[in-house]
């Protein structure tokens, strides 16, 4: 069985920079992703540039990084998830 896509938004906004969020349901938990989740959360400039990812991909589990900064990352649900990286894009866009 293979993950199944549960939700997908790619956001533009006006100075060209791309908010996407993508994630997908595991078939089983596994010791790098419990909750039983992949995802990428994603913030970046127009020119590609990456300022916010939040991930999970095998062998490091939660993190997320902050422009050039990689730091673990506490997941606790989908909504808080979600909070913390519009929070975070929200700081990075201020600066």
């Amino acid at each position: 069985m293979r993950a199944k896509l549960i939700y997908r938004e790619k956001y533009i906004y006006a100075d060209g920079a791309i908010r996407e969020m993508v994630l997908w349901q595991l078939p089983k938990k596994t010791a790098h992703r419990p909750h039983g989740l992949k995802y990428r959360l994603y913030y970046g400039l127009a020119d590609e540039t990456c300022v916010v990812r939040y991930d999970n991909e095998t062998g490091k589990g939660d993190h997320k990084h902050i422009e050039e900064d990689e730091e673990p990352y506490r997941f606790t649900d989908v909504e808080t998830l979600v909070s913390d990286l519009l929070a975070d894009i929200e700081k990075a866009r201020r600066r």
